[in-house]
């Protein structure tokens, strides 16, 4: 078999709790090294992770440490893009274990299916109670839509992936990642791929397992974000927004609007009762019907994890309105 130089590149910050577990993983894949180059780009963490670095950076030539001092993300892998001695780029999140065929896999459904852009679904995971009660979140369609990337079974084009394969030269003629969207860089670069008549594909062939927020805070302020920095996208591609990214916005305006109403106006506290109902009713049925949280304290949690994603999302929504009314990005 003909094997080609792959570029990995992972963005990382403050990631001492994960760091380690995402290098073996990659240590372990079953790519040769003499073809492969891992590049860490850190955003100036400040925590034990460039110390933990370091050790493999010393044992291993392969792995290389670029310093991120602008932080976002896609600044990170715009500089991994650009220090990248591969033909292939595999773009890989340090919060994640990797099985030990992913970047093999990756390359032959590149290879295979023509496509610009391939991934795997996102497995999520959980080590400790929180974070396992926000991975099940991740796999309940009330919480996030019910999107293709999250299923562990679909195959197929979609419209977006999480991390994705790519080859190198195609990422810098489509004008690599767009360093204006620091939480949303990854849609907006498969949107860009679809739109100029790409193809992004996911197989669950491709393996991987994702460790998400640990604590309410950090989950509010990652879905604060997710919305404000989804107006910004949807403002610069000049394309609807979609269901999904609509209802928490109107939950949100609808619990402020009527809830104030409601203490003035009898038909208002009708409706607002009947609305907030229906969304308990709804989200009760979705958490004690989730598979993943698997005891009766998981289930009730998962109450909350559910309020807290769709509130965070819809005041980031509403944010990223006012935000960006006024700012072109032509």
């Amino acid at each position: 078999m003909n094997f080609e130089k792959v570029s990995v590149i992972v963005p990382i910050l403050n990631e001492e709790l994960y760091i380690e577990n995402c290098l073996e993983s990659l240590l372990s894949q079953d790519y040769p090294r003499d073809y492969m180059e891992i590049i860490l780009v850190d955003g100036m963490s400040t925590d034990r992770t460039l110390e933990i670095i370091q050790k493999y950076v010393e044992k291993y030539p392969f792995i290389k440490l670029v310093k991120n001092e602008k932080k976002i993300i896609p600044c990170a892998l715009n500089l991994g893009i650009k220090n990248a001695s591969g033909d292939y780029i595999v773009r890989m999140d340090a919060h994640a274990f990797y099985e030990k065929d992913y970047i093999s896999k990756s390359i032959e459904y590149l290879i295979k299916t023509g496509a610009d852009n391939v991934g795997g679904p996102t497995r999520v995971e959980g080590k400790m109670f929180v974070q396992k009660v926000v991975a099940a979140a991740y796999s309940s369609p009330f919480a996030l839509g019910g999107s293709k990337h999250y299923d562990d079974n679909f195959e197929g084009e979609v419209d977006t992936v999480s991390w994705g394969t790519f080859k190198k030269q195609f990422l810098i003629d489509i004008g690599m990642y767009d360093e204006r969207l620091p939480k949303s860089e990854d849609d907006d670069l498969n949107y860009r791929i679809n739109k100029n008549g790409g193809k992004v594909f996911i197989t669950p062939k491709i393996k991987s397992t994702y460790y998400p927020q640990n604590n309410l805070s950090g989950l509010f302020r990652q879905y604060f974000n997710y919305g404000f920095w989804k107006v910004a996208g949807i403002k610069k591609h000049k394309n609807p927004a979609r269901l999904a990214h609509l209802v928490p916005m109107a939950f949100v305006a609808f619990f402020v609007i009527f809830g104030i109403l409601s203490f003035f106006n009898l038909n208002a506290r009708n409706l607002f009762a009947g609305v907030m109902a229906c969304y308990f009713a709804l989200n009760f049925y979705f958490s004690f019907k989730n598979k993943k949280a698997i005891s009766f304290n998981m289930k009730c949690y998962l109450l909350i994890v559910h309020i807290l994603i769709h509130v965070a999302y819809g005041l980031g929504f509403w944010a990223g309105i006012f935000k960006f009314s006024d700012i072109d990005f032509d």
